[in-house]
């Protein structure tokens, strides 16, 4: 039970150090260029400046009027798609220093329950809370869902997070599902392509 417990500290710990690593890559990479500042506070002003119109336009309002706001609603997605772009070579680097570490850790970890869990998960989700452990006690957890579940709580994506606003979520319907499911797809998993998460025989876990 000590040794469990012990597992459990560690792997909170390398959680909240893995954190620290892929913010740390993200600010080098990405939040302290000149690219990325500029890109943001376009992104922000076209998204207050078409919120605003939004507000104002009336359903009588003439087509010249209705155009204009088209256009700054494909301007503000190619900014926003330029913003990806710069984010773009973070995640790069951060997945190929988590696919290392998680080759690492799955090795260290691989078939020692780390903890014990206060519920039985539903059964699309034991391959992953069971995942390489013995026996049928569903409870028993397994390194990685350990480590998903901490790293999910302590980081709030801020890869993809581009802090649109209202007005941008409004031009990107899709924007939030994709952000959604990058959180899995971050660990392996592609939610959409699987039907779910975590079962053992369609979870798809590149670590």
């Amino acid at each position: 039970m000590s040794t469990m417990f012990a597992d459990t500290i560690l792997i909170v710990f390398i959680s909240v150090c893995t954190a620290l690593l892929a913010e740390g890559i993200t600010w080098v990479l990405v939040y302290r260029t000149e690219k990325y500042k500029r890109l943001k506070a376009e992104v922000e002003k076209q998204s207050k400046k078409l919120e605003k119109k939004k507000e104002t336009i009336t359903e009588s309002a003439g087509r010249q009027q209705k155009k204009k706001i088209e256009r700054q609603e494909e301007k503000l997605k190619n900014n926003n798609r330029d913003l990806s772009m710069v984010r773009m070579k973070s995640m790069f680097a951060i997945g190929f220093c988590f696919t290392a570490l998680m080759g690492m850790f799955n090795s260290i970890f691989d078939g020692r329950v780390v903890a014990k869990l206060p519920f039985v998960p539903l059964s699309y989700i034991q391959g992953l809370s069971h995942r390489n452990l013995l026996g049928e006690d569903f409870t028993d957890c397994s390194f990685i869902f350990l480590y998903i579940l901490c790293t999910m709580s302590i980081r709030q994506d801020p890869v993809l997070d581009i802090d649109p606003s209202t007005a941008t979520a409004m031009t990107h319907p899709t924007l939030e599902r994709r952000r959604a499911g990058y959180k899995w797809r971050r660990f392996g998993i592609d939610p959409l392509a699987t039907g779910g998460v975590g079962c053992s025989a369609r979870a798809r876990l590149h670590v």
